[in-house]
């Protein structure tokens, strides 16, 4: 982390940053974005920010220097993309209600269906509208472990199987869309392309253009952009249609932290246990849906014989809103200061004010070395939810 962020955090210097606060880094959302652009440039293909993973609209200005566009899977999504983006959004809901669509619709570029039911009950709809069209396919392998974040389950909700679909596409229905990937390499991808072209080939042929969805996480270390420059390249020019990548956490991966701060420290049974003002139910509840174990600047992500260890607790009345244990290197104190890494992609856009806890602040760390606070909340917050 930079040097001179951290002093802040800490409070050696001015302005002191608020705690609980998600503090986005400007050059590391910048990093990232030129990773990304570099590579829908020598691929040929179009890369679009998912608001689903990064919706911190303060930080639209960047992202519009790289990427064109933004996808949506709600009307608020739709609207944040349209007032911000300052474009139309490539919008996939899985379900859409007869009071919206029309105003989704006239929002909207790019529309893609879920469902052979759903094109045909709105299909009328968008006729003659500027709007091109798609469906979610279901290529029926994905490598997710999770089931939660796995849309091959069986049973799956999430896009049509080969047989409820035809062997044309119809007028008006131009676009194929799938999405199995979650923080997958390129080659996971290749596995998956392979499995949709055996199913999905014949439809393939007939597309304008193809959505790859989400779930490509190009900007971590190691990933090999190569590789999939390779991939893009091959599949626009086999089915020649026009590729669209929509990644979430790749946007804002490794580009910002969570600041808290240590409110009481007490050993129940034998275990030390550190309450912070942040709360892993209601400011990280992705740790506990996946589940992870998010890191912690300057300390043990496991526990250390012989170090001072602490079971981390949030401060919701939640049993579970828990995560352990860390070592230090020091014992923590009440005021001290807990950073948790890599906490802007998806994190921030799942917070809840359950309890009645304060959401966190919002702020940038500016690329000049200057902290900008973008938000702060409160009871009004919490009331306008309830």
């Amino acid at each position: 982390m930079n040097t001179t962020l951290l002093q802040h955090i800490n409070g050696n210097a001015e302005p002191v940053i608020p705690s609980p606060c998600f503090v986005l880094e400007e050059a590391k959302l910048r990093r990232n974005l030129e990773l990304i652009d570099s590579v829908q440039r020598a691929a040929g293909v179009t890369i679009i920010l998912a608001l689903k993973g990064f919706s911190m609209y303060s930080a639209f200005p960047l992202v519009r220097q790289y990427l064109s566009g933004a996808t949506a899977s709600s009307l608020n999504e739709i609207k944040l993309v349209n007032e911000y983006m300052g474009v139309q959004a490539h919008t996939y809901i899985p379900a859409y209600q007869d009071a919206t669509f029309d105003e989704v619709v006239s929002r909207s570029s790019h529309l893609t269906f879920n469902s052979w039911s759903q094109w045909e009950r709105f299909k009328d709809r968008v006729v003659g509208k500027p709007v091109s069209c798609g469906i979610r396919v279901n290529p029926q392998y994905s490598e997710v472990a999770t089931d939660m974040y796995n849309p091959c389950v069986p049973g799956s909700r999430l896009g049509a199987n080969r047989d409820q679909l035809p062997d044309q596409l119809p007028e008006g229905l131009e676009g194929i869309h799938f999405h199995t990937l979650c923080e997958n390499d390129s080659f996971t991808l290749e596995r998956t392309l392979e499995a949709l072209e055996s199913r999905f080939d014949n439809l393939l042929h007939q597309a304008k253009w193809v959505n790859f969805g989400g779930g490509h996480l190009m900007t971590r270390e190691g990933y090999d952009t190569n590789h999939l420059i390779g991939l893009l390249t091959a599949f626009r020019q086999k089915y020649n249609v026009d590729i669209i990548l929509e990644p979430g956490s790749a946007i804002a991966w490794q580009t910002g932290v969570l600041v808290s701060t240590v409110l009481d420290v007490f050993n129940s049974q034998g275990i030390d246990v550190a309450i912070l003002d942040t709360s892993f139910a209601a400011h990280m509840p992705d740790t506990l849906e996946m589940p992870y174990k998010p890191r912690i600047i300057h300390s043990y992500h496991e526990p250390v014989a012989g170090k001072p260890t602490y079971r981390l607790g949030g401060m919701t009345c939640l049993a579970g809103d828990f995560m352990g244990d860390y070592s230090f290197d020091k014992p923590l104190e009440v005021g001290d200061t807990v950073v948790f890494d890599d906490m802007i992609h998806y994190t921030m856009v799942k917070t809840t004010t359950f309890n009645g806890v304060n959401l966190p602040a919002i702020g940038v760390w500016k690329e000049d070395e200057s902290f900008q606070l973008v938000k702060t909340f409160g009871y009004e917050s919490f009331k306008d939810r309830l």
